[in-house]
């Protein structure tokens, strides 16, 4: 089973498809969640989803709005697919039922 920030990860890297490269991910990551996505966290759980066959890795051609240094591009393989899409279908079978709105201060359940 995958971690939350492996979702985020692969469905970031996912949606964004040959756009997916750190900090695109990063700040797809940013953006849906509203928190600060570190760059560490984001590098080492790349390297993780990689090991275990889950996503490709490779680096791009080089950029002079980067200074010539080049992208680190993302894949999801259809391992990563099949895992992301079990840790969705899992949430939402856990969920159904579930009510996530909020009651008044001092309202009794």
């Amino acid at each position: 089973m995958l971690g939350e920030f492996e979702y985020l990860l692969l469905s970031a890297s996912a949606r964004l498809g040959e756009e997916a490269y750190g900090a695109s991910i990063r700040s797809e990551i940013e953006n849906a969640t509203g928190r600060r996505c570190s760059i560490g966290a984001l590098y080492t759980t790349l390297d993780r989803l990689e090991s275990k066959g889950l996503i490709e890795t490779w680096m791009g051609d080089p950029s002079p709005q980067r200074g010539g240094r080049p992208k680190r591009k993302v894949r999801v393989t259809s391992a990563g697919r099949k895992a992301a899409g079990a840790f969705f279908d899992a949430v939402m079978r856990v969920s159904r039922g579930a009510s996530w709105a909020t009651r008044p201060a001092g309202a009794r359940p």
